[in-house]
């Protein structure tokens, strides 16, 4: 990428990389730190449709048309993120088309993952839906074992992803906890 001109730069936590409604001008990938995917009601409600980590992209599939962003992201973390021009990343593809597969499979299982967070919303229980989450994002970072996940997101986080208020994920996972589905060690969720 860096042959085709990409830039690294350097984001504070909370800072926007870019906002809902803007229109796509660059291809971001994360070099180090955490980006949220999220939208905010009118309510100022926090719903967030992913938090991609080091090595991951973010937004590319704007960058295929001229429709504005129905997403920010916001950086979670202080992040170090690589910048392409729209039209680099363009020159790029054109010139490296090996690279269309693998960017198509990063996307698809990115919107599998969205669609699975979508059917969560229909689930009245929330343990069975912190479960579901919990189980989907266990499997997508790798872990099989049980307790061996060591949950990356805050209850805020957790509930952001799955629609619900903190207060009914605290007693959601305290549930889980006393039912030895998972455990809870100086804070932190082990899956």
């Amino acid at each position: 990428m860096f042959s085709y001109g990409a830039v690294i730069q350097s984001y504070d936590a909370s800072e926007f990389v870019f906002r809902e409604g803007t229109t796509s001008k660059f291809y971001f990938q994360i070099k180090s730190g955490f980006v949220k995917l999220n939208n905010f009601t009118e309510k100022g409600n926090e719903f967030i449709h992913g938090i991609p980590f080091d090595g991951h992209c973010f937004g590319e599939s704007y960058l295929f048309t001229e429709i504005p962003y129905g997403i920010s992201a916001l950086t979670a973390t202080q992040c170090e993120i690589i910048k392409l021009k729209k039209a680099d990343f363009q020159k790029m593809l054109s010139e490296m088309p090996d690279l269309f597969p693998i960017l198509y499979k990063y996307t698809s299982e990115r919107f599998h993952f969205r669609y699975l967070m979508s059917s969560l919303l229909s689930e009245t229980n929330p343990v069975k839906r912190v479960t579901k989450f919990l189980d989907f994002v266990k499997m997508r970072f790798g872990y099989k074992a049980e307790f061996s996940f060591k949950v990356p997101y805050t209850r805020n986080q957790i509930a952001s992803f799955t629609g619900m208020r903190v207060e009914t994920i605290i007693r959601a996972i305290r549930k889980m906890k006393q039912d030895g589905k998972l455990l809870v060690k100086e804070g932190k969720i082990y899956y």
